[in-house]
């Protein structure tokens, strides 16, 4: 049995009254389907700070509080994914911007089942939904 090789990411969910933003990829295998914002850890960087960085590459907005909630360790036919996911929220009068995905959407949580997830984050959009009162139930000033 061969190990498939690990790629680190993080992804942010963010939230925004009583929503989290939904992004749909716009190219690669999986183009069209829906995901957290996010990418890969580079070599000597935290999940933590990776997750800031690429919200502000691929949203052009500023994070301002963010907190982890859990990993997704998911494996695709050609690699093994380990996604830590925080949820996040925007900075003060930060607006995200579809600077690197085809669309992206506000979504609640009776909308989240009517989007095609990426494979990985299928459960986790479950577990969001599941918990999402305790989750989402107060947001920073």
């Amino acid at each position: 049995m061969s190990e498939l090789n690990t790629i680190r990411v993080a992804a942010a969910i963010i939230s925004k009254d009583g929503a989290i933003l939904a992004c749909k990829r716009s190219q690669g295998e999986f183009a069209g389907m829906w995901e957290f914002p996010g990418g890969k850890v580079k070599e000597g960087e935290t999940a933590f700070d990776a997750c800031r960085r690429e919200v502000l590459e691929e949203l052009g907005a500023k994070l301002s509080t963010t907190y982890y909630y859990d990993t997704v360790e998911y494996d695709y036919p050609t690699f093994h994914l380990s996604m830590d996911c925080y949820v996040c929220f925007l900075a003060q009068g930060e607006e995200p911007q579809a600077l690197e995905h085809e669309e992206i959407r506000w979504v609640t949580q009776e909308e989240l089942a009517s989007l095609t997830w990426l494979p990985a984050d299928q459960n986790l959009v479950q577990s969001l939904a599941f918990a999402w009162d305790t989750i989402f139930a107060t947001e920073p000033f």
